[in-house]
Parts: structure tokens; C-alpha cells; sequence
């Protein structure tokens, strides 16, 4: 096995995080891959190059001496590649504009895609769909996207890297429950956490900070959730089987055999955000706009989320309620 600069950069996230769960999330992939990478890297070394400890992951001595030639490396590589990233903007393509957009997804994408090509027809619009935000706010930091639509768990702050704003499109946004239709809870307009406490929960692990919020949410009861792993598309079918529940978007769309339902007092919240650089491009405020009508005219019709508005006297206006910039034109 040869060494090539994505092995090195691995290296490095361990050394940084502490932690090979931390390592895999910052790089964008799964533990268990980023645990065989590392094995087959030892082994072409001929050596181990961290120890588990309670604390996490650190580097052996021979780890030390391999990252001391392995971080000038990365950060050489790195250079190279944001200096070709920045002489390509500059230039720009050939065939005109372009926007790159990015997000960890979520019903609102595809109407903010849609009113974005529908305001700039002859922009080259991209979309890049990563479930870790941090990685998406790295890419905005080094201008591989223009901006990025993210979420933020509440008690789970995101790393903001240095060059980056964020303006805020929800600063509370209520996680609802998904639950089977036949559940005794589904009765209810509000389910109260404590009614689900016998259940087993599936959470999503690149939703960071998540599991620690609904493990506390469940202490003031003097309850611990059940929980298994999973992705949430998966889970929308071991919930109308069944077989457990789920926290979900409040836009979230009802299928047969499953009720969504908002929990007593929000336990369970999101920050929604869009990130840009600074420098923001000139048409920042038309599409933070587009992404915020895209998201209330889901928010307004969802039953279930339209209801918990009117509840809770939210401001968030209607589409229709806030204006819109005039068409505008992004800079070739």
C-alpha cells in the first residue's frame, strides 16, 4: 500500500480531534472505514500509530514522528489547493455565472433550488448535500461553496471556521415526533416525552449533539431512552411497522401507518441557518430571501406544524408576507 496525501490528512484529524468518531465526522465518512484505513496505514508502516485510552485516540511515538512529516505535507497540499480554487473563481467559467450552494438537506431544498434558478435562469446553480454541516461550513470558509443552508442541534454549537457568517432563518425550530398511528400517544394534539418512554428510539448519528439532548430531555424524568442508529428515511418505515420512534422535521410529510406530532415543551430543537463568507456574494439578501420563502410556505403547510404556530403566537410570516427583492443578476 503506498501513502497518499488523503491517508496523511486522516492522520492529522485524529491527532486534532482526539478521536477517531470525531476524525470520521470531520473527514466525511463512517468510523468503521476511517478504522480500516488506519489499520491498513499501520500496517503498510509496520507499526501502531495511536493507543486507545479512556480519553480517546493518541499518537504513539511513532505516530509523533510520522505526523511530523505528514502535517507540512497536508498543509502544503492545502495551500495549493486553495490557491487554484481562488485563481478559478477569479476567472470564472466560461459559459457565465454560477452559484454553488450547499445543505444538510431537508424539505426546503428543493423549493429554494427552484426559486434560485427561476431568479438567476442563466447562472450555472449546483447544489452539494453533505449531512455534516461542519463540512459544508469548511467549504464555504474555503470558497468551494458560495453559501450553505445548515442546521444546528440545540446544546451542540457547529465550529465555525474564522472567515464565516451565518444569518439565521429559524432560531428555534421544534423537533416533532414520528410515531406509529397506532401508538396510544397519537391520539394526543402534544405527546409528552414521558408517554414515550417504554419506546426505542432511532436517532440519526450525523445529527451531532442530538442523542445528549434527548438523553437529558428523558433525566428530568428519571427515564433513559432506548436508542439504536440509523438514517431517518430508513426509519420512516420501522415507524410505520412498529417498531419505534423518531424525532422528525415539523415540515416533515405524513405517510400511511405513521402520526407526527409535536413534544410538550420543545425538548428537541434545531438552529437554521445560511452561512457565507464575509465578502458575501452581491446578491446575499435575494437568496437568504428565496431560502426563507421556501421554508414558510412548507412551514404554513404542514398541518401539524401550522397548528403548532398558531399555539405558540410564532412570528414567522407567510411567504407572501415578506416582500421580494427584485430579479436579480449574479455577476458573470
Amino acid at each position: 500500500m503506498e501513502l497518499e496525501v488523503r491517508h496523511l490528512r486522516a492522520l492529522c484529524a485524529i491527532a486534532d480531534t482526539g478521536s477517531l468518531r470525531k476524525a470520521a465526522r470531520q473527514l466525511g465518512m463512517s468510523q468503521p472505514s476511517l478504522t480500516t484505513q488506519l489499520r491498513r496505514i499501520e500496517n503498510a508502516i509496520g507499526g501502531p500509530l495511536f493507543s486507545r485510552e479512556l480519553t480517546g485516540s493518541r499518537p504513539t511515538p511513532l505516530g509523533r514522528s510520522v505526523l511530523c512529516r505528514a502535517r507540512p505535507i497536508v498543509a502544503e497540499m492545502n495551500a495549493l489547493v486553495a490557491e487554484a480554487k481562488q485563481e478559478a473563481d477569479r476567472c470564472g467559467p466560461a459559459t457565465g455565472a454560477r452559484l454553488r450552494v450547499g445543505s444538510t438537506g431537508g424539505q426546503a431544498v428543493a423549493g429554494w433550488l427552484r426559486r434560485l434558478r427561476a431568479r438567476f435562469p442563466d447562472a450555472d446553480t449546483t447544489i452539494h448535500i453533505d449531512v455534516w454541516a461542519d463540512s459544508l461550513l469548511r467549504m464555504v470558509a474555503g470558497s468551494q461553496l458560495d453559501v450553505a443552508f445548515v442546521h444546528e442541534v440545540e446544546g451542540a454549537p457547529l465550529r465555525v471556521p474564522d472567515g464565516v457568517r451565518r444569518r439565521v432563518l429559524v432560531a428555534r425550530e421544534p423537533q416533532f415526533v414520528a410515531l406509529p398511528a397506532t401508538h396510544p400517544a397519537a391520539a394526543r394534539p402534544v405527546v409528552p416525552l414521558a408517554d414515550l418512554a417504554a419506546d426505542q428510539w432511532m436517532l440519526d448519528p450525523a445529527h451531532e449533539g442530538q442523542e445528549a439532548t434527548l438523553r437529558r430531555a428523558f433525566a428530568t424524568a428519571g427515564r433513559g431512552p432506548r436508542v439504536v442508529y440509523g438514517d431517518y428515511p430508513t426509519a420512516a418505515d420501522l415507524v410505520a411497522s412498529g417498531e419505534l420512534v423518531t424525532p422528525c422535521r415539523p415540515t416533515a410529510t405524513p405517510r400511511p401507518g405513521l402520526a407526527i406530532r409535536p413534544l410538550l415543551d420543545d425538548p428537541l430543537t434545531l438552529r437554521l441557518s445560511l452561512a457565507s463568507r464575509p465578502t458575501d456574494p452581491p446578491d446575499a439578501d435575494a437568496l437568504f430571501h428565496d431560502l426563507r420563502d421556501s421554508y414558510l410556505e412548507l412551514a404554513w403547510a404542514s398541518t401539524a406544524y401550522r397548528q403548532w404556530l398558531r399555539r405558540n403566537d410564532s412570528p414567522l410570516p407567510r411567504a407572501s408576507e415578506g416582500g421580494n427583492p427584485t430579479k436579480n443578476r449574479l455577476p458573470a
